[in-house]
């Protein structure tokens, strides 16, 4: 801290001494204020000037300071000029000493707390600054909250002084309306407490109102401003219009026919999008092919002298596609047209907030939804472009086994990819850049999958990066590095799998102006609205989740909140995302992981089960993984679930269940699970959490209580 703060410092900490000390908190009371209003009153009368400059004066040292005490001064202003001047004195002193208190705490606090904390008050400072102003001024409407915390809290942040003034000033009105008002009737009050009259409960129930009111004139503001340059049609020809038939898109165009909205779903490409086409649908088709092969050769472990499967790998290929094709029916053009669905299959072009131009027909309509997903994301590696390489777009059109195959990216669509093609009896090198695979999982996760990896044959590369692609004599290479040792690893195809990017581009979002996080996804509210107000998105595009059924899950509100915004709008709900990756072991999460909890500070127990004790998991030779749950530490409550091992992407629906619905480990285990099967495991689980919080103590006493029994 520097001389000017440790000066400021001294002189406020003795400014607050003395009030204590001295016990001017007595000149502040109802009952001494009371006792003199006769003689304040007389003595306004004769110097009416000096005793509103008084007054004014020492309102905003006592808010500047922070001290007790405001409250029975606006009584006091109230009762002794009145409503009208009172509340003009009041407002302006207010506010005054409000940001006085906002520039102390800033310039003492800030650069301290934002020096320790910067990194915890990355979300906050980009909220303030996005919306700094609406945030202050629901608080400032809202009496519960005690204005000295607003001051000191708001100077801690990077709300500019002129803002917090302003805001303050409009902010704080209502308040300081209903406090002189109550003052007026002074002489007839025993207590603060006793502003609370009928009347006045009346005016605290309006200043509730009152922010959802604000919110709405703000909202209308905000739409007004944003949609200011578009003229708005006399009529529209549709209620929505959805950009994407992936899952978003097909969910959100179900939801808007079923609530009897005319809706348009506009699809460029195929029905179904990515999940139906390249992604979970022909992944877990290749991934069910694989493993039955993997198992094949595991007879004797199920008692079988030997076994095996002959394969064309084209065959198996041409299979997933029959997979695809018997999956397409419940996604298609006939299937929506019947639910009341106009599917338009051609390229959108978005040309205001209320148009969308496709096959050269304008559509107009109240709302539009974006649904256009994500695509894999290739990175500028020098010399890729001259490598025929494959991503999860193109996989697919694949009929030869690649005899050498390199996976870039360790984590789910690498992995499980990585593995179905080495079971295929492909050679394998997967690099990964980070130290370990699925790095969001915890380390002994990984170590099961990356041990498992490992005994298949393929061939684990983590901590290497790979800095260039050459085809040397004919043999595609590529040059990886670690630590700074470079190594040279040929290969027949490469697989890129570092990750997916929004579709974000080419359908005139950007031309509009629609506001385009970092992560290059399209921002949105917790509404799931842009900064255009009936712009909504959902799905891949604009994230945070890439999984097909949160895309269906955001659908929901993206749909509700375009339909029925105006009379009710719901913030989208992510506090129980589960998602698996479907190796072998399967793993499986819901909530936090111990990685997750450490990073965030978040204190919690383990409580784990060990598949390798579950009776069916012997039966079915699978016996490995385990279930781990982190609870709240001395209670059952579930904070998250991991499960590794067989089936580990059904098993973990029950903790979802669970999490949604505040249902605790006691709830599972006094749940009747079917004998046997792997759903015990859950069971298990909690019944070691029970185990390690048996009341010792009570269980003394009762071990006590049958030993008197067996006359002991």
């Amino acid at each position: 801290m520097n001389r000017k703060r440790v000066v400021t410092f001294i002189v406020l900490a003795l400014a607050i001494a003395s009030y204590f000390i001295f016990d001017l908190g007595q000149y502040l009371s109802l009952e001494y204020v009371k006792s003199q209003q006769a003689a304040l009153e007389s003595y306004r009368q004769a110097h009416p000037l000096q005793t509103a400059a008084v007054m004014f004066v020492i309102y905003v040292l006592v808010t500047a300071l922070s001290l007790p005490g405001a409250t029975v001064m606006t009584l006091v202003v109230g009762a002794i000029f009145g409503l009208l001047w009172g509340t003009i004195l009041v407002s302006f002193a207010s506010t005054l000493g409000a940001t006085l208190a906002f520039l102390i705490s800033r310039f003492l606090l800030r650069e301290m707390v934002q020096n320790r904390f910067g990194d915890k008050l990355k979300a906050i400072n980009a909220g303030i600054e996005k919306d700094g102003a609406f945030y202050l001024f629901g608080l400032r409407l809202v009496p519960l909250f005690p204005f000295f915390v607003i001051n000191l809290a708001m100077g801690l942040t990077t709300l500019k002084t002129r803002t917090f003034l302003w805001v303050s000033q409009v902010g704080m009105f209502l308040g300081t309306l209903v406090y002189v008002n109550a003052g007026t009737q002074l002489g007839q009050l025993e207590s603060p407490s006793g502003i609370l009259s009928p009347g006045l409960i009346f005016s605290f129930v309006l200043l509730g109102v009152f922010p959802i009111i604000a919110r709405k004139i703000l909202e209308g503001i905000r739409a007004r401003k944003v949609l200011r340059d578009y003229p708005k049609p006399a009529r529209f020809d549709r209620n929505l219009v959805v950009i994407g038939a992936g899952s978003g898109g097909l969910v959100s165009a179900y939801i808007a026919a079923a609530v009897k909205a005319k809706v348009t779903l506009v699809e460029k490409h195929k029905m179904g999008g990515d999940c139906l086409n390249t992604g979970c649908v022909p992944s877990k088709a290749l991934i069910r092919s694989a493993r039955y092969l993997a198992q094949t050769r595991r007879a004797p472990e199920y008692g079988f002298k030997s076994a095996s499967a002959e394969f064309d790998f084209s065959e198996v290929m041409e299979r997933v596609q029959r997979v695809v094709k018997t999956v397409e029916p419940h996604d298609s053009v006939e299937r929506y047209t019947g639910l009341g669905v106009e599917v338009i299959e051609g390229e959108a072009m978005i040309k205001s907030p209320y148009e969308v131009e496709v096959n050269g027909q304008t559509l107009t309509t109240r709302n539009i939804i974006v649904a256009t997903g994500a695509r894999p994301f290739v990175p500028p590696i020098p010399g890729l472009e001259q490598i025929p390489y494959l991503t999860s777009d193109d996989l697919w059109t694949l009929r030869e086994l690649p005899k050498r195959l390199l996976v870039l990216g360790g984590g789910p669509i690498g992995c499980e990819l990585a593995q179905c093609f080495a079971r295929f009896g492909s050679a394998v090198t997967l690099v990964e850049m980070a130290p370990r695979l699925m790095i969001r999982e915890d380390e002994e996760v990984v170590e099961r999958v990356t041990a498992q990896f490992e005994a298949e044959g393929i061939k684990v590369l983590t901590n290497h990066r790979a800095t260039s692609f050459s085809i040397v004599d004919g043999e595609n290479r590529v040059q990886v590095e670690r630590e700074g040792e470079s190594l040279s690893i040929p290969f027949d195809q490469v697989l890129v799998a570092v990750g997916r990017m929004a579709n974000t581009s080419g359908f005139g979002l950007e031309q509009l102006g629609v506001q385009i996080s970092p992560r290059r996804t399209v921002e949105a509210n917790e509404f799931l609205q842009t900064n255009f107000p009936n712009i909504y998105v959902c799905g891949d595009v604009t994230g945070p989740y890439q999984f097909t059924h949160v895309a269906a899950h955001q659908a929901w509100y993206a749909a509700v909140n375009a339909l029925f915004g105006s009379f009710r709008k719901f913030k989208v709900d992510y506090s129980v995302i589960p998602f698996a990756t479907f190796t072998d072991p399967e793993v499986a999460r819901v909530g936090l992981n111990e990685l997750e909890a450490k990073e965030n500070g978040i204190n919690y127990e383990v409580t784990c089960y060990g598949l390798d004790d579950l009776d069916r998991a012997i039966a079915d030779g699978e016996a490995h993984g385990f279930v781990k749950v982190l609870t709240v530490p001395g209670k059952d409550k579930i904070l998250g679930a991991t499960i590794v091992g067989e089936h580990a992407g059904d098993l973990i629906a029950e903790f979802v269940t669970a999490m949604r619905h505040g249902l605790g480990l006691n709830k599972i285990l006094g749940t009747i699970h079917i004998y046997p099967t792997w759903t015990e495991a859950n069971k298990y689980a909690a019944g070691n959490w029970k185990r390690a919080h048996a009341p010792e103590g009570v269980l003394r006493w009762v071990e006590r209580f049958h030993a008197w029994r067996r006359g002991e």
